[in-house]
């Protein structure tokens, strides 16, 4: 007669999911857990599993989330404001309308990531990863961009403004219709071509790349 085996039997006994009971702390799993509409701001999560953990309406301000895996945690509405998140892996995060005003995410990857309307103003994203990310309306207000990167990324009326685009920022195939670049300087931008500077809202202070010019209906009118 067979006897069905057991999943914690196959596992030797060790859980599936993220430990979701665990209480915040460095390296822990939360992975596919539920941690909606909490507050838990200036929580230690460096280098923790938080993998699918869905977090909307939850509080993560000043938190450390340095090397923390985040992909495909829901972050709606949620607040990162100040966090440490250096190294962070964001990609395929849903953070409609979230909060990361004056994150750290230097080298942080936010690959195919959804911010549609998310505040990244006077954040530091230097070297960040945007490929393929959904930016519609992001606020990059006064956002450190070094060699930022975003290509294939959908940039429809996010705002640039007062942003700092130094070294090598990549931008081959976004999409950048009214763009907010007024004043930037995109000097040292990387695949940039004429038809997106012609679909981009910037004004006589905007500075481009050899080769391309300000088109005729700069300064955009506003929306």
């Amino acid at each position: 007669m067979a006897f069905p085996i057991s999943v914690s039997a196959l596992t030797g006994g060790a859980a599936i999911a993220g430990d979701c009971d665990s209480m915040a702390q460095p390296g822990l799993d939360w992975s596919e857990c539920s941690k909606k509409s909490i507050i838990i701001p200036g929580s230690n999560l460096e280098g923790a599993n938080l993998a699918g953990t869905d977090f909307t309406g939850t509080d993560l301000g000043n938190s450390v989330l340095q090397s923390a895996n985040l992909e495909k945690a829901g972050l709606m509405r949620a607040s990162l404001a100040g966090a440490k998140a250096a190294g962070a892996n964001f990609s395929r995060i849903e953070a409609y309308r979230a909060n990361f005003a004056s994150i750290s995410a230097d080298g942080a990857i936010f690959a195919s990531a959804e911010l549609q309307r998310a505040d990244l103003s006077g954040a530091s994203l230097k070297k960040a990863n945007f490929e393929k990310a959904e930016l519609g309306r992001v606020n990059f207000q006064k956002s450190l961009l070094t060699d930022a990167r975003f290509s294939l990324a959908n940039l429809s009326r996010a705002d640039l403004t007062g942003a700092m685009l130094d070294g090598k920022p990549v931008f081959d195939r976004a999409f950048m219709f009214r763009t907010r670049i007024e004043g930037v300087d995109l000097s040292a931008a990387q695949g940039l071509i004429q038809p997106q500077i012609d679909l981009a809202c910037g004004d006589g202070a905007t500075k481009l790349p050899a080769g391309l010019t300000p088109p005729k209906n700069w300064p955009c009118a506003s929306d």
